[in-house]
């Protein structure tokens, strides 16, 4: 098989040892030159400096075609661009990221990516090396939707590019003057009333806008923040 590893740290180089003695394609990648010193002499796959995010670079180091995409730098946000890049510029068919913070990985593996977390498999060695009754989470979240395939809907609620600009352009219904009917002398009094209260009207209408939309966008985060945790249950 053909399998391209991100991160030549001690898991990737360990990693890219053991495929390629075992007969497989490796290509591994890192963003600096030293780190391709804990390769063994023995190894016969492609080392390449280079940055594992980057679509071209994958592309020169000859990624596109590859059975498996596994990405596994210290940077969690590196790990989860490098394996989007895999899995929807290169259609790698199996992608997984090393995330170490266990609820991104949990909210990673909700958007698509298959991920790894460090820490819940760490957290969970321990608990049974100790005999305890521990709730974990995966450590390994393989999602029920690739990111390939995953149709990222927009927040409910919230306005669409064009539909705001609309509601923007619409023209302020026009104030009516109860008071319309009396005499000139109290007309001065009258319009700076009246200006006062459209001020204020004014800056009640942007307030309630503004509440309006904060909410829906709370609301929003918290509908997603559950799946977010799901492991915790």
């Amino acid at each position: 098989m053909k399998i391209v590893i991100v991160g030549c740290g001690r898991v990737g180089s360990t990693l890219a040892e053991n495929l390629d003695a075992d007969g497989h394609d490796v290509i591994i990648l890192d963003v600096r030159t030293a780190a391709f010193d804990r390769l063994p002499e023995t190894f016969k796959g492609a080392a390449i400096r280079g940055d594992g995010t980057d679509e071209e670079v994958l592309r020169k180091a000859g990624a596109a075609g590859a059975d498996i995409f596994l990405s596994l730098t210290e940077g969690d946000n590196r790990n989860v661009m490098a394996a989007q890049v895999a899995t929807e510029s290169l259609a790698i068919p199996q992608v997984l990221a090393k995330i170490n913070d266990p609820v991104r990985a949990a909210a990673y593996a909700e958007l698509g990516v298959a991920t790894m977390c460090r820490t819940n498999l760490m957290v969970d060695a321990v608990a049974q090396f100790l005999k305890l009754p521990m709730s974990t989470g995966p450590g390994i979240d393989i999602p029920e939707t690739p990111s390939r395939e995953h149709p990222h809907p927009r927040a409910g609620g919230l306005p669409v590019a064009g539909e705001q600009s609309k509601v923007d352009a619409a023209p302020a219904s026009a104030p009516t003057d109860p008071a319309g009917t009396h005499g000139t002398a109290a007309g001065t009094h009258g319009a700076a009333a009246g200006t006062h209260g459209a001020a204020a009207g004014s800056t009640g209408h942007i307030a309630a806008g503004a509440e309006t939309e904060a909410k829906t966008a709370a609301e929003a985060v918290k509908a997603q923040r559950p799946g977010f945790r799901r492991w915790r249950g």
